[in-house]
């Protein structure tokens, strides 16, 4: 069955141009039906196959009559490393009419364009959330609610972090000491003994895989069953397979060829302090990215006086229209970009100029938003309100290159959109060609398992976006 779509189309003049528009919709593959209406500037699409939505778009363009887009952002929680990112825009991407999808996890936003009328920003968010991250459309969550959450998150990861530090230390040292010192292998084996030693091991690093550790096998093994394994689901694999694998030595030893009998533990302890550390670093540029933005909101007024039918009132910025006169008392914030109309002061323009010194403003001057008054008293012509503000422009363009995408960027996302299925792919196979050439089970599990601890802290998936940010 077909489905249907409401696309607004620009550039329509006539019924020539309708009839154009309808020819050039309909010889796309996988169109099975199309009327375009001139009054409406609108094309009601029929097609089996939503992706055609783009071949339409592309030559609605060439034929002069491009179709209106939109653009949202979204507010999306849960994205951890490249892989995440790789996923959620494979996931909005997917959707009827969406042209492009650019998701960035310094931010934990993603900007989305699409054909107006083939989908809507709750749609979006909602495909999002299915696919395993909270999502929601940027204008609905208050900024101070984000602030909150991301500065929770990073001291929860802080508290997880040395937690997990804690209990690894001992196992790392008891387990790797004694490459460094030798006779601190010895006096292990002589005082607490080899097999008392592993079940220490095996009870610290249990407390940091169920503890700690416990949110990389939450959101991991469900994306693993929903058959799209990300970053996540390659550090549940190895540490499970790690600690699986050292379980079985410990407590089945005999289920192992003679001499092959040895413990990782440490192994799944190290990669899972070691991960959350980067996920805490991670947090903690979040954090700062939000902050700037919210350093320049701050900038802006709440409120400003402005002159309605005679009388002076107190009002939101938000309902500012230009022409509206305001009248400005020493030692105020300007409210929006405008124009002296009366009285004589001195500005601070330091926030947009860098200058230290105030600028005088008399009649005539103009007066930029978000900088302070002096001593003067000054009544000024609204002239630019909104969006349309310089301090606006400046946090959309901090907020556009914080968002934006290095070119290398680009490439590790999408070399590590198909790392993860490749390096457990190859571990599957490794374990298999072992078995080919007549190796015991247990040789072939231990080369398996190896795969997948040495891909486990994945430099591509956590260093190189830490890195960037």
């Amino acid at each position: 069955m077909g489905e249907h779509f409401r696309v607004a189309i620009s550039g329509m003049t006539c019924a020539s141009c309708v009839l154009r528009a309808e020819k050039v919709i309909g010889a796309v593959p996988g169109i099975t039906g199309a009327s375009v209406n001139l009054a409406s500037e609108t094309a009601m699409i029929d097609t089996a196959s939503p992706a055609a939505l783009i071949e339409v778009a592309r030559v609605l363009e060439r034929a002069g009559f491009p179709p209106v887009q939109n653009t949202v952002r979204l507010t999306i929680g849960g994205m951890t490393c490249a892989s995440c990112i790789s996923r959620v825009e494979r996931v909005l991407a997917s959707q009827p009419g969406v042209l492009s999808a650019s998701a960035n996890l310094a931010t934990e936003t993603a900007q989305v364009t699409y054909l107006s009328g083939t989908t809507t920003p709750a749609a979006l968010a909602a495909a999002v959330t299915r696919a395993g991250y909270s999502a929601q459309p940027a204008d609905e969550a208050p900024p101070q609610a984000q602030a909150e959450r991301r500065d929770a998150e990073t001291r929860n990861l802080a508290r997880l972090t040395l937690l997990a530090v804690v209990l690894t230390l001992p196992v790392f040292v008891v387990e790797m000491g004694g490459h460094l010192y030798p006779p601190l292998h010895h006096w292990v084996a002589q005082t607490i003994g080899m097999q008392n030693s592993w079940l220490i091991q095996f009870a610290l690093t249990t407390l940091v895989m169920v503890g700690p550790g416990l949110r990389f096998y939450q959101k991991g093994i469900p994306a693993l069953l929903r058959g799209a394994p990300e970053m996540n689901s390659l550090v549940a694999v190895g540490t499970l397979a790690a600690w699986g694998y050292s379980t079985l030595a410990l407590f089945v030893p005999g289920i192992f060829p003679q001499g092959t009998r040895a413990v990782y533990f440490e192994a799944a302890a190290v990669i899972t302090a070691l991960i959350l550390l980067g996920r805490y670093l991670e947090s903690r540029a979040k954090g700062r990215t939000g902050a700037a933005i919210q350093h320049l909101i701050g900038l802006q007024p709440k409120t400003a006086r402005v002159l309605r039918d005679g009388a002076t009132v107190d009002l939101p910025i938000d309902r500012i229209v230009l022409g509206d006169v305001l009248q400005l008392r020493p030692g105020e914030k300007i409210a929006v970009d405008g124009m002296v109309t009366e009285g004589q002061s001195w500005v601070d323009e330091s926030m947009i100029t860098g200058e230290p010194v105030p600028v005088e403003k008399t009649k005539g001057a103009a007066l930029v938003g978000g900088t302070v008054n002096g001593n003067g008293a000054l009544v000024f012509r609204a002239t630019a309100v909104g969006d349309q503000t310089m301090l606006a422009q400046i946090i959309r363009l901090v907020e556009q290159a914080q968002g934006a995408k290095l070119p290398i960027q680009t490439l590790v996302d999408r070399i590590t959109g198909v790392f993860v299925p490749l390096v457990m792919g190859l571990a599957a196979l490794t374990v298999a060609v072992w078995l080919l050439v007549g190796a015991e089970p247990g040789l072939a599990l231990v080369a398996g398992v190896s795969v997948l601890i040495i891909a486990c802290p994945c430099a591509m998936g956590l260093a190189t976006p830490t890195s960037i940010m």
